[in-house]
């Protein structure tokens, strides 16, 4: 009895976990998808479908986008973006592997040029297990065609697009992007607006290298900058200081609890203060957070 308690439970995690983070591809009522378009600044366009943000420069020489969702998107993000110029970009960027960023690349890599960082098409070769499922691996046409290790720029409709690799943050793969005429940022899953973001740890991420990479990007980022968050709305500097700050104090605590010689099941049954249960209401639980933190910081 025990056994089969501890499978339902499992189930039931791993279904709310996928549907909390939008992952339902495989769940019917597709057809009820919608994807959002909001302007964020100059020719950057913001859109939401079922998985993370889509960024979107616009121009007389077609369309870059940022991440391309899940494939069963595909479609009606194609029908959003043929409203701002063309249904097929010619450039795609993947911030990272996971599938909400990156399903989409069966879709518009047959017609389109993808970007990414090296670990990116190395993991989308190889998929790692998250939150217990294996991913096939992607076909050829679906993956990056160009790659970089540090950085890189696409000059396109009439502005630089810089791509710049945030090492063992959120995963191993992680790129920012910066629109630099139109001073707009996609951060990607680097950045999750108020709410305790999910550090990949199986995938090469690290709570430290996510706290070190958000503190570099907060020395580079002009003030004045329209944010583009993994999920959740358009933000700002001042919206990344709070998530970075409590990233910091929340850490702390876990981390102080394990100098003070405390079990991960002490410090779960504690809880984090008042003050985090808004951050804890998202994707990632407060307990999940804290497992997380202490199995990062374990790994050193």
């Amino acid at each position: 009895m025990q056994r089969i308690l501890s499978i339902l439970v499992l189930a039931s995690f791993l279904v709310s976990s996928a549907l909390a983070h939008g992952d339902n591809s495989h769940f019917p009522n597709q057809q009820d998808v919608t994807v959002k378009t909001s302007k964020v600044a100059g020719n950057v366009y913001m859109l939401q479908g079922r998985g993370g943000n889509i960024g979107a420069l616009i121009g007389q020489e077609g369309i870059l986008i940022v991440d391309d969702d899940y494939k069963a998107v595909s479609e009606k993000l194609a029908a959003a973006l043929k409203e701002l110029g063309s249904a097929s970009p010619k450039f795609v960027f993947n911030t990272h592997w996971h599938g909400d960023h990156t399903e989409g690349n069966e879709f518009f890599g047959k017609q389109s040029i993808i970007v990414a960082h090296a670990n990116v098409r190395k993991r989308l070769i190889d998929p790692p297990v998250i939150f217990g499922r294996t991913t096939a691996p992607y076909a050829p046409f679906a993956l990056p065609m160009i790659t970089y290790t540090a950085s890189m720029s696409i000059h396109f409709n009439g502005e630089e697009v810089k791509a710049v690799h945030y090492p063992n943050g959120h995963t191993d793969g992680d790129t920012v992007v910066f629109f630099m005429g139109s001073n707009v940022v996609h951060l990607a899953d680097d950045f999750f607006v108020g709410r305790f973001p999910f550090v990949d740890l199986d995938s090469g991420g690290s709570v430290q290298g996510l706290i070190n990479n958000v503190g570099s990007l907060l020395s580079t980022i002009p003030a004045d900058a329209k944010l583009i968050p993994g999920h959740g709305p358009v933000a700002t500097i001042s919206d990344l200081k709070a998530y970075h700050t409590m990233l910091i104090e929340s850490s702390k605590i876990v981390t102080d609890g394990m100098k003070a010689g405390k079990s991960l099941d002490d410090m779960k049954k504690a809880g984090l203060p008042e003050k985090f249960k808004e951050a804890g209401s998202g994707f990632i639980k407060t307990d999940q957070w804290i497992e997380t933190v202490f199995k990062s910081y374990s790994k050193k």
